[in-house]
């Protein structure tokens, strides 16, 4: 991917080679810039979607599910499949080596694992508590990704979960997708629903006469076989609009993977929202009207964009559910939470459940973790924007109204606030109140240049004298009214 996609600088959250799965994930990803400003006759203009970006832009945390039958493996969802992906089929794979690293017997066997697919422990509720405790306002769930499994009922298709052809179709709760909705929605979750917009399970998609290709655009080129395509452009938004008119209230389409022209994208939308009006819709890549916010993956910005825009992180290494999966700590991924929003992004952070519907321990954990932190300093999240210049050494700055919020990362193994925190850019007002984030404690200040020095008491500060730790990992302090220098020098703040 370009990073002239984001502007100067990326800061990329990868490890053990997902590098590689965001190249291929952005492969066919334009390489424009704010599309805002690229495509000035092609923004949207929909008053509703315009009130629910900006009410999306407050919501700062959200969590994403990735699963699927994939997960009895404990294998990337999709990529296996793609034989020019050997990344995805690497020997820490015990599937992939069982079947004696034979692609076509191991294709066929990822294929069929819907027919063992049966988690029997799958209780969205629990989802949902430990997501709210974490501080997370809205749910992206994955209802088919590029393999082609529906995890809702369709009547599109006899590869989903409600078919006999799955175990679990006599379970009450079959249909996954309509009880993740309805968990959520119950507390107050925004509702969102990924969506592949390849199939490469759909022979009207991927031919199976043609070599295969198992990629972001079918195995046949579409203007040589219009009629097929067309039949398949009738599936997709066939499905879409299942989604749209069976499953509550959604408040967001996150279509995944549709590169290129031929997918009537307008079409699509306006048939989506005549069932759900205002919703957002986010056509990957694209620019314009349909591409409602940005959605970089394992990756931010150095500094704030000019549009809405969301990261969306792997909790650990991998899309769906390892067993084996490296689950970054808490701290990390509250530093990575306050990086994105004093940017002005949203974080949307995505955890697999194992094959049984449980979301793994070490998962629960973090949110936990998150959830603990949050209690405190959630008013520096949510409901937030950017302000220049977002950061100065350890401490992050959000703004909410006329308040400013300085945000104060741990180092190492600090596991207390620094006696005194002290930026240049910002500075009180005369009258301003400085407070301690959370305990609501009045702290002492100076203005210094255009500065401001603040001290933390001793009982909150000190390592030896001061009470057991309220917080770990950071800690934010409000000023109620603030000078910005930066706005002073350059009022849009870009």
């Amino acid at each position: 991917m370009s990073h002239a996609m984001w502007g100067k600088g990326i800061r990329a959250v990868v490890r053990r080679g997902e590098s590689l799965f965001v190249f291929l994930a952005f492969a066919c990803l334009p390489t424009h810039g704010a599309f805002a400003e690229d495509r000035p006759g092609d923004r949207e203009a929909d008053p509703a979607v315009l009130a629910n970006l900006e009410k999306f832009q407050d919501l700062k945390f959200g969590l994403f599910i990735h699963w699927g039958p994939c997960s009895q493996w404990g294998a990337r969802i999709a990529w296996p499949l793609s034989e020019s992906a050997a990344w995805a089929r690497q020997d820490d794979l015990p599937a992939w080596v069982e079947r004696g690293r034979d692609y076509e017997r191991f294709a066929r066997d990822y294929i069929d694992l819907n027919r063992t697919f049966n988690p029997k422990d799958f209780e969205p509720e629990q989802w949902a508590q430990a997501a709210e405790h974490a501080g997370m306002k809205y749910i992206v769930f994955v209802t088919k990704c590029h393999d082609g499994f529906s995890m809702f009922r369709t009547r599109q298709s006899t590869y989903c979960i409600t078919d006999p052809s799955c175990p679990f179709h006599t379970n009450p709760r079959a249909n996954i997708t309509k009880c993740v909705m309805d968990a959520f929605r119950e507390k107050g979750f925004v509702a969102g629903l990924y969506f592949s917009m390849p199939d490469w399970h759909h022979p009207d998609y991927e031919d199976p006469s043609l070599p295969r290709v198992l990629g972001f655009l079918p195995n046949y080129g579409i203007n040589q076989n219009p009629a097929k395509w067309q039949r398949y452009i009738d599936f997709t938004h066939g499905q879409v609009e299942e989604l749209m008119t069976d499953f509550g209230p959604i408040d967001i389409l996150w279509l995944d993977g549709c590169c290129g022209d031929g997918w009537d994208i307008p079409k699509l939308a306006a048939m989506a929202r005549s069932h759900q009006p205002g919703m957002l819709v986010v056509h990957r890549g694209a620019g314009g009207r349909y591409e409602n916010y940005r959605t970089p993956e394992q990756q931010f910005p150095d500094r704030a964009l000019p549009y809405p825009w969301e990261t969306c992180l792997t909790m650990g290494d991998y899309w769906a559910y390892n067993p084996n999966d490296y689950y970054k700590p808490a701290r990390e991924l509250i530093h990575i939470l306050v990086e994105i929003v004093c940017k002005g992004g949203n974080l949307l952070l995505d955890i697999g459940p194992d094959a049984d519907g449980r979301l793994p321990a070490a998962a629960l954990d973090r949110l936990r973790e998150i959830g603990d932190w949050m209690k405190f300093n959630g008013e520096a999240i949510h409901g937030t924007r950017p302000v220049a210049p977002y950061r100065e050494g350890q401490v992050c700055f959000t703004r909410k109204g006329g308040a400013v919020y300085l945000i104060h990362l741990a180092r190492n193994a600090q596991v207390r606030p620094p006696r005194r925190i002290s930026i240049s850019s910002i500075q009180p007002s005369e009258g301003a109140e400085v407070t301690l984030v959370g305990k609501n404690i009045p702290l002492e200040w100076h203005n210094t240049g255009n500065g401001v020095v603040i001290e933390i008491p001793d009982r909150i500060s000190h390592t030896l004298r001061g009470d057991d730790p309220y917080c770990r990992h950071a800690w934010a302090v409000k000023i109620s009214k603030a000078v910005v220098k930066s706005e002073s020098e350059n009022p849009s703040g870009f």
